[in-house]
């Protein structure tokens, strides 16, 4: 209907814990991501796809023939279920599927829809080779006969840039995520000009989150300059985990502390609190001068198993049996992470579910 916004023709972004039809994921290509470590990264992903093969399809963006031969190598070596996986020939600038891949939304009722908010991607207003990318949402969408909506801002044609690991919805109607990210004039500035007015209601429009929850910063070392997916993360319709650092003396320690007490003052959609529980941090990571955004918060729900980066940390036993005591519906099994963050992302950032069309 011409004029309706997504919203108000029924569409809202599901949570991430409800049943996918698929995920999505961009096999590796870009060497410049994971300089020196190519190969092993190719063979995470292939343990990353063998635990969400298990319970929905993975369809997966290759650049070329040769790329999905080699895949399916590393794939049918690891034991995936080939039978659950799909390949996507479309060229594209990097792996990072969380980021450009098609954000869904989906209109429940007798004649439920699955359909793509078409939103602009820049590589984080940081990378010059970000087009190919921009293109392979809209590109997935007509392969698979799903509607499209462009977000613009409103009133005019100007599309809105956004990334996938930007935000996180709790099915409900509340949005968590964070000022540095898209309120920030000066640095990666996404959208210029676009006031936090303007951002609540492309949200409200858009994704049906008319609550939105606004941290401040993210951590140290995050190449997008705030994704709320290293930080802060819905695990039910009321619980969000957030990341604490407990060394006073760690860059990361007073943003953090700054971002509990704000979700202390905050409402959910029905204006109870949410209720928040810590995850903590690994010791820092580093490649040369470069600090990675090593996080916990980073994990997939997928419909078999919640995949959890880990870093070969002591606190990695802590964080899975935090999120295994959150999860009881499905497993938290741990991927060991600490070649995939030389990307400076990890499993979630890897990661872009397409809901299914019933709950």
């Amino acid at each position: 209907m011409p004029g309706k916004t997504p919203a108000e023709l029924g569409f809202s972004m599901p949570a991430e814990w409800e049943p996918h039809e698929a995920t999505w994921l961009g096999w590796p290509h870009c060497r410049t991501d994971w300089p020196g470590k190519l190969p092993a990264i190719e063979w995470a992903y292939g343990e990353i796809v063998r635990k969400i093969a298990e319970g929905e399809k993975v369809r997966i963006l290759v650049d070329s023939a040769g790329r999905e031969v080699k895949a399916r190598r590393i794939l049918a070596l690891a034991h995936a279920n080939l039978a659950n996986v799909e390949f996507f020939r479309v060229p594209s600038d990097r792996g990072w599927s969380r980021d450009f891949g098609p954000i869904c939304v989906r209109k429940a009722g007798p004649r439920p829809e699955v359909a793509v908010a078409k939103f602009k991607f820049t590589a984080w207003a940081k990378y010059p080779n970000w087009r190919k990318d921009d293109r392979i949402a809209s590109h997935v969408a007509k392969r698979l006969d799903l509607r499209v909506f462009p977000v613009t801002r409103a009133g005019g044609e100007t599309p809105v840039a956004l990334e996938g690991g930007g935000i996180d919805v709790n099915g409900r109607g509340t949005l968590l995520t964070t000022e540095e990210c898209f309120l920030d004039q000066k640095i990666q500035c996404r959208n210029p000009g676009m006031t936090r007015d303007q951002y609540d209601r492309v949200f409200r429009d858009t994704l049906g989150a008319s609550n939105v929850i606004w941290l401040g910063h993210g951590i140290v070392g995050d190449d997008t300059h705030g994704h709320v997916d290293d930080l802060c993360r819905f695990v039910n319709h009321a619980t969000v985990v957030l990341i604490q650092e407990k060394n006073e003396h760690d860059v990361n320690y007073r943003p953090l502390r700054d971002n509990r007490e704000r979700l202390e003052d905050a409402r959910l959609e029905n204006g109870s609190r949410p209720e928040v529980i810590a995850l903590p941090v690994p010791a820092p990571l580093y490649h040369g001068d470069w600090r990675l955004p090593a996080s916990y918060a980073n994990f997939y729900i997928a419909n078999s198993a919640v995949i959890v980066p880990t870093f070969n940390d002591p606190a990695d036993r802590v964080a899975l049996g935090i999120l295994g005591e959150l999860f009881r519906d499905r497993p938290v099994v741990g991927i060991h992470a600490v070649d995939l963050v030389l990307g400076f992302g990890t499993l979630h950032c890897l990661t872009q579910q397409q809901p299914a069309r019933r709950q």
